[in-house]
């Protein structure tokens, strides 16, 4: 089969179309995918470069998000057959690639009124969205939640779901594209982060009291504002950092708030089949509507490297098709 590889760290230029990859055999809990589609996260290029807290070993294949039909699965595994479409969060063998394997446990159902390529963006942006805003955040119908880069794909996901669980939603973005998008999505008032006093006008927006939730997706930039606006008892999610920052902590005294960090893979397994639960609903009864921002070929997947860290406005998942 034909894969991406990558045998050593570095930048996109590692990134390696190969042509005759074995096709990877699915162990007694996993599923063997046919792919049509992989998304692509950032994470991906931390772990490519090498930078990240865990690292596969060299030669690996990138990618945790892929969508196709299940080809066949191990002998343990009870709830897919061979024919069934299907898509995976968590990639054993990796999901750049023709083919891949992932434990039944992160592979959720895939409705029939969603594509491939919408499916490849179901993975990493919604379950990790979920985790945030409701295992982690603890949100609840009628509060207010702000969710910064409303119009990536973490963000877009966030929106959505919050929506479905009557919460109020507030977004940011960076340009009027990205603005309109998250408005179209849901919510009620959206604001331009590269605009001078959009802090300020969030805070108005919230009656002066702040928001309940906020889902930060740059803790390094953004942390400091956050407990500064953040409503008393409320919430912030660190779901993305790329750095460090300096923050006063007399502020989450004052207001009693807590900071809250995620990691998607640290889920227990009642808490995957809870986002499996409600994300599968959502995919068949209409409401989990994943929005593919870009579609590239498996041998432009340096490219898509690239603009998933680098792009000038996020606006959706970008995906591979296979």
């Amino acid at each position: 089969m034909r894969a991406i590889r990558v045998q050593k760290w570095g930048g996109p230029e590692v990134l390696q179309l190969e042509a005759k990859v074995p096709i990877p055999t699915p162990g007694d809990n996993e599923v063997l995918l046919k792919v049509h589609a992989t998304g692509v996260n950032p994470v991906d290029t931390y772990i490519r470069s090498g930078n990240y807290a865990r690292l596969p070993s060299l030669p690996y294949s990138p990618g945790s998000d892929a969508a196709g039909v299940v080809e066949a699965v191990g002998k343990d595994v009870k709830n897919f057959k061979k024919g069934d479409r299907a898509y995976s969060v968590r990639s054993v063998s990796g999901a750049y690639a023709e083919y891949a394997t992932s434990e039944a446990l992160y592979t959720g159902h895939l409705a029939g009124k969603l594509s491939f390529s919408q499916g490849a963006a179901l993975g990493v942006p919604y379950y990790t969205a979920y985790r945030a805003l409701m295992q982690k955040g603890k949100a609840r119908p009628g509060e207010t939640v702000l969710i910064h880069g409303a119009s990536g794909a973490v963000g877009m996901s966030a929106v959505q779901i919050a929506r479905a669980q009557g919460l109020r939603v507030l977004g940011t973005a960076g340009t009027p594209e990205g603005l309109k998008l998250v408005k179209s999505l849901g919510a009620s008032d959206v604001f331009n982060h590269r605009e001078e006093g959009y802090i300020a006008n969030i805070v108005a927006a919230t009656g002066g009291e702040g928001p309940n939730i906020i889902l930060e997706m740059l803790s390094n930039a953004n942390l400091q504002k956050d407990l500064e606006m953040i409503k008393f008892q409320g919430r912030i999610v660190v779901i993305g950092c790329r750095g460090a920052i300096e923050i006063n902590p007399r502020l989450l005294m004052g207001k009693e708030s807590q900071v809250l960090g995620i990691m998607l893979a640290a889920s227990t397994p009642d808490e995957w089949r809870e986002m499996h639960a409600l994300l599968e609903a959502g995919g068949e009864t209409g409401w989990v509507q994943p929005h593919v921002g870009k579609e590239y070929k498996l041998e432009d997947v340096a490219k898509a490297h690239n603009d998933v860290i680098n792009c000038a406005g996020a606006c959706g998942k970008l995906v591979l098709t296979v």
